[in-house]
């Protein structure tokens, strides 16, 4: 068979629903500033779906940095790989920063999370090491596990009797092939929200050999006393070997880091694929993730206001009868029930008719029969957009139960007004 022919008979889950996509559900082109209320499809939308924690993306300081930096520099500085000719004092700056800030030795900049992290797996283990992993890790986990070439075994979600099962299975055969032990998890799990049992797992190092790293891309900047992530709030941040973070979430720009001890950084320095083969972080990025970082460690009243949106809407939503899940974090999922198809009805009307723009999940990534709506809060939200979010959350809920979503075209609209529900 042709290969493209073969790809077009398959599309894949969500290339199966392109034909009822129109720039709507997939590819959604949010315009204007970046901010809780941007435009949609010619109308203006309250905005749950952007991970700008702290409200940094439009900090007038922020702003001003990452002009100042790009007048300077442009943004081809410094032009080449960081090992070769890509290398520049204001990166190692970021990078000891950034290593002090989550109470590591020693730090190392990413070029992008996604990749990053794959590349990080890739340089940790070979084919004698044994890789130990939570069941509901980030996509980017998992790609980074394709490319390991010795044994992995996944525990379910947060399960540490389990994870103790395959570390002991993980330690038969490393004795065998005279490899090592890495446990991976997440400090906050980007759809539940929940809280990897880091303590716990730290805990478990009395027992077995092996190494942890965290992904906490979602804790950084909002979990802990002063922001420095999810084994802060745990209290064993000294227990995480190495730590992982992107810049795109509570940083609000582009890029990554990794941090632990000053060998082990040594040794992935001249190691990490995706680094010694890519052109380096540009300039104005390097400067501008120095004043996000700096904003991060002296302005705790953003981290504060964060979590005043983030009690207020979860608090809101659980008195009026909502399942948020098992959420520890800003991530807020509201699980209700339902087909993909009501899923896609209902986030049409969430947006068209209540000018509320959140993400909407559905199978695979949810069980079959679940509809996940996840908000995000950030700190330049106001209480009366959760005012408005509660309100309009309870319209379609009351509509998700009626019917109303699992009916075509016309005859949802028909049934709706027959039941009341437009004038």
């Amino acid at each position: 068979m042709d290969l493209f022919e073969k790809l077009l008979k398959d599309r894949g889950h969500l290339g199966s629903h392109s034909h009822v996509d129109d720039n709507y559900y997939m590819f959604p082109k949010l315009e204007g500033e970046i901010a809780p209320r941007m435009m949609f499809k010619g109308k203006e939308v309250l905005t749950w779906s952007l991970n700008n924690y702290l409200g940094l993306a439009n900090h007038p300081e922020v702003r001003k940095a990452d002009t100042e930096a790009t007048e300077r520099w442009g943004l081809g500085y410094p032009m080449g790989a960081r090992m070769m000719t890509g290398n520049s004092s204001y990166h190692e700056q970021l990078e000891q920063e950034l290593a002090t800030f989550v109470g590591k030795e020693s730090g190392m900049l990413l070029n992008f999370g996604y990749q990053g992290i794959m590349s990080v797996i890739d340089a940790l283990a070979d084919r004698k090491d044994v890789i130990v992993y939570d069941g509901e890790s980030h996509a980017c986990i998992i790609d980074g596990l394709r490319l390991h070439m010795g044994k992995r075994f996944v525990y379910p979600h947060n399960d540490i009797d389990n994870l103790q099962i395959q570390l002991r299975r993980a330690e038969r055969l490393t004795k065998e092939s005279g490899g090592g032990i890495l446990v991976i998890t997440e400090g906050v799990f980007g759809m539940s929200g929940n809280m990897g049992n880091l303590k716990e797992i730290v805990a478990l190092k009395e027992q077995y050999n092996f190494r942890l790293l965290v992904d906490d891309a979602h804790g950084f900047g909002t979990m802990g006393a002063t922001g420095a992530g999810t084994g802060e709030e745990q209290g064993v941040q000294d227990g995480i070997d190495i730590y992982f973070s992107t810049f795109a979430k509570s940083m609000a720009s582009i890029g990554a880091f990794i941090a632990g001890d000053f060998n082990i950084l040594d040794h992935l320095k001249y190691n990490l694929r995706s680094q010694i083969f890519a052109k380096t972080l540009p300039m104005p990025l390097v400067i501008g993730n120095l004043k996000r970082l700096d904003l991060l460690r002296t302005r705790p009243e953003l981290k504060d206001q964060l979590w005043t949106i983030v009690n207020a809407v979860q608090s809101g939503l659980k008195n009026k009868g909502f399942n948020i899940g098992t959420t520890q974090s800003p991530v807020t999922p509201v699980l209700l029930n339902g087909t993909t198809f009501e899923a896609l009805n209902l986030v049409r009307d969430l947006r068209t008719e209540y000018s509320i723009f959140c993400s909407v999940i559905a199978y695979p990534v949810v069980p079959k029969g679940v509809i996940m709506l996840r908000i995000i809060p950030t700190a330049v939200h106001t209480l009366a957009d959760v005012q408005q979010t509660i309100i309009a959350f309870e319209k379609i809920k009351v509509k998700l139960d009626n019917g109303i979503y699992a009916a075509e075209g016309e005859n949802g609209a028909i049934l709706a007004k027959k039941k009341g529900f437009y004038a």
